[in-house]
């Protein structure tokens, strides 16, 4: 467990004054701020100035990126438009936190360190691994192609079965979490019927390899696709401001799936403390950000099926315990859990696609 070093509240005070009326120091950073439901708008001419003018007869549109920290929408000045161009030639503010995030290098960080150098992020190893140069450039080739040894139909199948579970939402914004080089997320765009995708994942390596792999095909470069560097235990959308969640094969990279869907007990590690979530305010992180009517769709690999002996079930229990493999059983509940309904699966070997839907 982190400690928070002496010097941390005043080093926080000085750099973020809402954190001393937002949280609490103990032997970690107790976070207490319930997920609002905001309909704050901006446009590309919003100042950054404490009254937050808006110049006159421009268009007022509402802003989907909130702060990590307090869901704040975040305020933005620059070029408006959801594309690779405009969201790295403009900046956000979240006028609660008074914190900035900016592009970095080909993506936009939405973490909640971000901008800080003090502290540095610890996070398992399955989730580092994936920040790897080198997991990050073989992903794609080769990487990704074993997956088929464990029933998955392979990419283009997915994406197919995907599009039919995302039917009730097409025109919509589609957030495209746990990403990893973009294989999927531009599959989306080129399909056409989105109106934005937003590639995002925890690897800063996955997302320069996403940007290479665009820049590479001029049919999309211009696309409306923005990439997001964020945690999925702590999305960076207002709450019902998106249409679409897909995590294709990606619960099992999780820290812990239960802790991105349903933000059930959870840890997040920020400043080298440990934030901890009120349990009063328990609520579905991935259900948060869904709009009334949104789908979320999932696949990830299986512990063990229900077609699968009881006999051998405790083995593969052994042999998988270092990993964050679900049963059916787990994923439908996990569902139900943060206020998911409609549930429906696919299930093929240790493969399982998923759909839930937001009442």
């Amino acid at each position: 467990m982190a400690i928070a070093p002496p010097s941390l509240h005043k080093y926080l005070y000085a750099k973020y004054p809402c954190v001393s009326h937002n949280f609490r120091f103990r032997h970690s950073l107790r976070f207490s701020c319930r997920p609002f439901r905001f309909t704050a708008r901006a446009s590309s001419t919003v100042s950054l100035e404490t009254d937050l003018s808006i110049q006159k007869n421009q268009t007022e549109e509402t802003d989907l990126f909130s702060c990590p920290v307090c869901y704040e929408p975040l305020i933005r000045k620059g070029p408006p438009g959801l594309n690779l161009a405009a969201i790295y030639r403009s900046g956000f503010k979240c006028k609660q936190c008074d914190k900035s995030y900016s592009s970095k290098d080909t993506y936009l960080d939405l973490t909640v360190t971000a901008g800080l150098r003090d502290y540095t992020e610890v996070k398992p190893a399955g989730t580092e691994l994936f920040r790897s140069p080198f997991v990050s450039f073989v992903y794609e080739r080769g990487w990704r192609q074993n997956f088929n040894r464990r029933g998955f139909p392979g990419p283009d199948e997915e994406f197919r079965m995907a599009q039919e579970y995302f039917k009730p939402v097409e025109g919509g914004i589609l957030v495209d979490v746990s990403c990893g080089s973009g294989l999927f997320s531009r599959k989306f765009v080129k399909s056409g019927t989105y109106s934005g995708v937003i590639a995002l994942d925890f690897s800063e390596n996955m997302l320069r390899q996403c940007n290479d792999f665009i820049e590479q095909d001029a049919s999309i470069l211009a696309s409306n696709i923005a990439l997001v560097r964020a945690d999925v235990s702590r999305l960076p959308f207002s709450s019902g401001s998106v249409d679409a969640v897909h995590a294709g094969a990606a619960l099992h990279c999780w820290p812990s799936p239960l802790n991105a869907v349903s933000i059930l007990s959870q840890y997040v590690l920020c400043h080298k403390l440990e934030l901890e979530l009120d349990s009063k305010f328990e609520v579905a992180e991935i259900s948060r950000i869904l709009r009334s009517g949104g789908v979320f769709v999932g696949s990830t690999f299986l512990r063990y099926t229900s077609s699968t002996p009881r006999i051998i079930r405790p083995f593969r229990e052994r042999i998988l315990q270092n990993y964050s493999y679900l049963t059916e059983e787990e994923i439908e509940a996990l569902c139900t859990s943060c206020g998911l309904t409609n549930y429906t699966r696919n299930i093929q070997q240790s493969f399982i696609m998923f759909s839930a839907r937001k009442p």
